[in-house]
């Protein structure tokens, strides 16, 4: 199975990501035509670069910003006497002012309304979706009204649809990653000195393993985090696979450590060999909450890391009806989800246990249809595909699109499919 590990021992940020994934041979050509697609080539360039951190060659990825006079090494760069924005809460009366900010419904129609491909949109959004919760739950705000400052500039746009682009490119099956070092100390901020990790970055790494080795250094940024907490599947030190190849992105700092990020990509045992995935189930009987709270619970509740969410009716003692509130979580999100329950439900105590799922082999395939492309899941089960699925997402947008039944597009798509195979 074809996965990518990161190796998070000196952090991560946006342009260490993007260089490592050059690094590992995602053509940096192909990253700026995909931009292209965002229709902001005025306002920013790549710069790729060959370089070395205690005697490591990689890549060096700078997004220089057009918007200001001089090239300017962003939050992802974390000089820890860098001046930071994403934590900054003052309000802007205009979505896209004259820094070159946008909050995030903004950033939302630029994604949504350019070429890019269905499942870079996807990727792209899922990244900022970490983001802007992160500063909703931080400011106070709604998550559409949130204005992400230095991560809502035209370099960290670039470094997150660029890491879209490249998980695209790789089409693994699974992204695993090491503790997270966050680095120490403080860094300066609009309202004056931070702890580090900043605050948008710890929201954000809500049950992702951590550590602080590296002093007096902001390590991990929350482009980096983001990246990390949209797609990562399973945080392990257990490197039980082979390596096919290593990227290198390098950062701007020389510290003690390597001042870079590690990406290898890797093939894991194959899912006839390891099948099973230790996972937990978290219950609650709840018999005193309104069925429209339960729901906003449930929304919290995958927001925190939950996999799976689901009520069923039950009878309590004296005949009371009740909801058993079941959840399905991994090892490494069960406090996050624990403490999302007590807090967005009246459930004042509840039931743990551990489960062994067996899961499939998937893929997910783009098709091209006379709507354009589709994303296709794949299950297989020892080599052999046994099940297909349309993604749901994607046939809603058509079905929207053209003002159709989203049953008649399924209908139209899969026929299609059928007589590709004749």
């Amino acid at each position: 199975m074809k996965a990518l590990y990161y190796d998070c021992f000196a952090g991560i940020s946006g342009d260490m990501n993007l260089g490592a994934m050059v690094d590992l041979g995602v053509s940096i050509e192909h990253i700026k035509n995909e931009l292209s697609k965002l229709g902001l080539d005025s306002e920013f360039e790549i710069k790729s670069s060959k370089g070395d951190k205690h005697g490591i060659f990689g890549t060096k990825v700078d997004v220089i910003d057009l918007n200001v006079r001089h090239e300017h090494h962003h939050e992802h760069e974390h000089h820890h006497d860098h001046e930071h924005h994403h934590d900054h809460d003052h309000t802007h009366d205009q979505a896209h002012d004259h820094t070159g900010m946008r909050d995030y419904g903004e950033i939302k129609k630029i994604i949504e309304s350019s070429s890019l491909n269905e499942r870079v949109k996807k990727f792209s959004i899922k990244i900022f979706d970490e983001i802007a919760h992160a500063e909703a739950h931080i400011h106070n705000r709604t998550v559409d009204t949130v204005h992400f400052h230095e991560v809502g500039a035209i370099d960290s746009i670039v470094d997150i649809v660029g890491a879209a682009i490249c998980f695209d490119v790789l089409n693994v099956e699974r992204i695993l990653a090491s503790k997270v070092e966050v680095g120490s100390g403080f860094v300066k901020c609009d309202h004056g000195m931070m702890p580090v990790p900043a605050p948008a970055t710890a929201e954000i790494l809500k049950g992702v393993p951590i550590c602080s080795k590296v002093e007096k250094n902001e390590m991990t940024t929350p482009t980096g985090a983001a990246i990390l907490k949209a797609f990562v599947d399973e945080y392990t030190e257990d490197k039980a696979f082979t390596i096919t190849d290593i990227g290198y992105g390098l950062g701007s700092r020389n510290l003690q450590i390597p001042n870079l990020l590690r990406v290898m990509l890797v093939e894991l045992d194959s899912p006839k060999k390891k099948t099973l995935v230790r996972q937990w189930i978290i219950e609650s009987n709840i018999d005193d909450m309104s069925s429209e709270l339960l729901v906003y619970a449930e929304e919290r509740l995958f927001e925190s890391g939950a996999l799976d969410v689901y009520k069923t009716p039950i009878i309590m003692k004296k005949g009371r009806p009740a909801i058993k509130l079941s959840i399905l979580v991994q090892e490494d999100q069960l406090e996050a989800v624990k403490e999302t329950l007590f807090k967005e439900t009246t459930s004042i105590g509840l039931r743990m246990y551990a489960v062994e799922k067996q899961k499939l082999e998937r893929k997910f395939i783009t098709v091209n249809t006379r709507f354009g492309e589709v994303t296709l899941k794949e299950a297989y089960l020892e080599g052999v595909c046994v099940n297909q699925k349309l993604e749901y997402e994607d046939c809603k947008r058509i079905a929207l699109e053209n003002r159709m039944s989203i049953k008649d597009v399924y209908e139209i798509i899969e026929a299609e499919m059928a007589k590709r195979k004749e």
